[in-house]
């Protein structure tokens, strides 16, 4: 399969957004309460999604008939990811927890296979083979640290598992809407859950944010929940879920690379082995077959 450019350009963006976040994301948290720090960016970010949806002239409503399939992909792929991913980020690295997270593509072909009766082909098992094996050498130098804080990384898979689901069942769903309103409502009905759960764990310990966590809750509003969340769900349902998972795979490296420019975290060898495994995965799955490409020539 070929990416189209405006495919191309939503994939390119949400890479640098995604990746990038990853510190953006530990400077927060360590600045303001991390449920917290996901309600207020949650909050700040479905006024800028809406904006788009009223810019495009997209539909808001979704008819009664489809409200509980759409509750259903938001457990899957926002609710349990977020709140998850965000307990977890203060207990690790940056750029192993963008790793840890980023197990999703495997968890994703793995689901396919066991749950959807997916066959991948030779190049695209050696993909997710190849993607794997990046993830274990990003976590070459971090088992120790893993060790100590097994909740936090076994809850980082438990998160990645979910989302992968929810990929799968994005993919699949039936509901007859436009990508767009459905992020819209899947965000808005996960804020109200950040909220919640922020103000029940953390309300003795909310204060005017300080500068750095100003400025990360605006970045995560505007360009992860207004921007990179809607790209993912357009991609994940206009690809073929193993594209759209592996497509994503060097978000972890840039996650990695990141955190160790703006947060001093060590980068060893085996960062550099991973990402060219990455970019290998990355490849397998969306370069042109033989034939394809012969028949478009």
């Amino acid at each position: 399969m070929t990416l189209a450019p405006r495919q191309l350009a939503l994939l390119v963006g949400l890479t640098l957004a995604w990746g990038l976040n990853w510190p953006v994301m530990k400077l927060g948290v360590t600045h303001f309460p991390p449920l917290s720090f996901r309600a207020a960016s949650m909050l700040l970010g479905l006024p800028v999604l809406a904006a788009a949806l009223w810019w495009l002239k997209v539909p808001f409503s979704v008819p009664r008939a489809h409200w509980r399939a759409l509750a259903g992909l938001t457990l899957t792929n926002m609710v349990v990811w977020h709140l998850l991913v965000i307990l977890s980020v203060p207990h690790l690295s940056s750029g192993r927890a963008a790793i840890l997270g980023y197990t999703m593509p495997v968890f994703s072909a793995l689901l396919g296979a066991a749950l959807f009766g997916e066959r991948l082909r030779p190049r695209q098992a050696a993909g997710v083979a190849a993607a794997a094996l990046g993830v274990v050498l990003l976590l070459w130098h971090e088992f120790d640290r893993v060790a100590g804080a097994p909740f936090a990384a076994a809850t980082m898979l438990v998160a990645a598992a979910t989302w992968a689901l929810g990929t799968q069942q994005l993919r699949r769903t039936t509901i007859p809407l436009p990508t767009l309103t459905l992020s819209f409502w899947m965000t808005a009905a996960t804020t109200v859950v950040m909220v919640v759960a922020a103000a029940l764990a953390e309300a003795e310990r909310w204060h005017w944010p300080n500068a750095p966590a100003a400025w990360t809750i605006a970045y995560n509003a505007v360009l992860i929940f207004g921007f990179a969340h809607a790209a993912w769900f357009t991609l994940a349902r206009s690809l073929p879920p193993v594209a759209s998972t592996l497509s994503v795979m060097m978000i972890p490296v840039l996650g990695t690379a990141s955190g160790a420019l703006a947060l001093g975290e060590t980068l060893h060898w085996q960062d550099g082995a991973a990402a060219a495994l990455m970019v290998a995965a990355i490849a397998s799955v969306l370069w042109p077959q033989r034939g394809a490409a012969q028949r478009a020539g």
